[in-house]
């Protein structure tokens, strides 16, 4: 069965990357579909960090616009959703035009309905997925929708685990001769950029060919930042993007003159790398580590022993060691220096 080969991929794959384009076909077998739209998400903002996708060439031509339009819309956003598998059909009664997304671009592009299913778990939103139907084919129906509903629990755990195994990579971020900053226009075009940022991006995310090396994060900050200037949602405009290696970086958006930001101002992305606490949040998210847990790596991380961390926590050395035993087995760390190593990215 297509459900059994999914949660077997799941359990056998451990890059994220792979992972989703080996599901992909599975989840056809599952449910017919055209094109799709597949995002991993920061767990805590929900911004799509790393979005994978094949959708028709009129699209890929119109990027910025389709990612902007996304997230400006507030029929079946990702982040309203629970893990119910949920239809464009479904969610409009049959009328489509409610859908900002279709009004401005799937009805172009003769795209019928869509099926999304979010991936979330106690720890965050680790992504969410859409699947297009074209028009000339049946939407999407109730026993098909189930099982996407079905497999979202096997996903959401190998995502999570796939992103907890970066945290074994040697982190190599190149030095910043400088700010490091991407202006994009209200539209999601790069209007300029600093003078470094280029190398910068080259050395994390070569690109193919002669073309800029711009990450995708870098739009989906920009397009959340415009979603929350409209009210349409109020996760902040951030998020932590891995781009290779265990490398991860903080993006953040903001109007270029935020004294008085109108809407027709440019918007600037600054790229820098994450700080010691948000590496240390996604370790614990990912991992699946307690809020006592974490707490007790963070004191791990500051240099603190095991009286130290007793004390600072207000527990005995004995309850330390049982919680860092089931630290251990969660994180496949075996010694504190590779835990404290995996945390800090060394």
């Amino acid at each position: 069965m297509a459900i059994g080969r999914l949660e077997r991929l799941c359990a056998e794959i451990d890059e994220e990357r792979p992972l989703r384009i080996a599901l992909v076909e599975e989840l056809r077998r599952l449910v017919p579909f055209g094109s799709y739209v597949w995002a991993v998400t920061d767990p805590v903002t929900e911004v799509a960090i790393a979005p994978l996708a094949v959708v028709p060439d009129e699209a890929v031509a119109e990027l910025p616009r389709l990612i902007r339009v996304r997230y400006l819309t507030t029929v079946n956003r990702w982040t309203s959703l629970d893990a119910r598998a949920e239809s464009l059909q479904r969610a409009t009664c049959g009328q489509l035009d409610r859908s900002l997304l279709h009004r401005e671009v799937l009805a172009d592009l003769g795209v019928g309905d869509i099926a999304t299913v979010v991936f979330r778990d106690q720890h965050g939103l680790w992504g969410w997925l859409d699947l297009w139907r074209a028009a000339a084919d049946s939407p999407f129906c109730e026993r098909e929708l189930d099982r996407l509903t079905s497999v979202t629990n096997p996903i959401t755990l190998a995502l999570r685990r796939c992103l907890a195994l970066t945290f074994g990579q040697a982190a190599t971020v190149p030095e910043r001769p400088g700010p490091i900053v991407l202006v994009l226009s209200p539209t999601l075009e790069v209007t300029a950029q600093t003078p470094h940022t280029d190398e910068y991006l080259r050395a994390l995310l070569p690109p193919d060919g002669d073309r800029r090396p711009v990450p995708a994060g870098a739009y989906n900050v920009a397009a959340q930042l415009l979603a929350v200037e409209a009210g349409v949602d109020d996760h902040p405009p951030r998020s932590r993007v891995r781009l290779r290696d265990g490398v991860w970086l903080t993006f953040r958006a903001a109007r270029v003159e935020s004294d008085r930001p109108t809407a027709d101002q440019d918007i600037a992305v600054s790229i820098e790398p994450c700080s010691p606490a948000e590496r240390l949040d996604l370790f614990a998210r990912t991992n699946a580590l307690t809020p006592r847990e974490t707490q007790l790596v963070d004191l791990l991380v500051a240099g603190a022993d095991t009286k130290a961390v007793a004390e600072g926590l207000y527990m005995s050395q004995h309850t330390v060691q049982d919680h860092l035993k089931s630290i251990f087995a969660k994180t496949g760390a075996r010694t504190r220096r590779v835990l404290v190593g995996r945390v800090a990215g060394h």
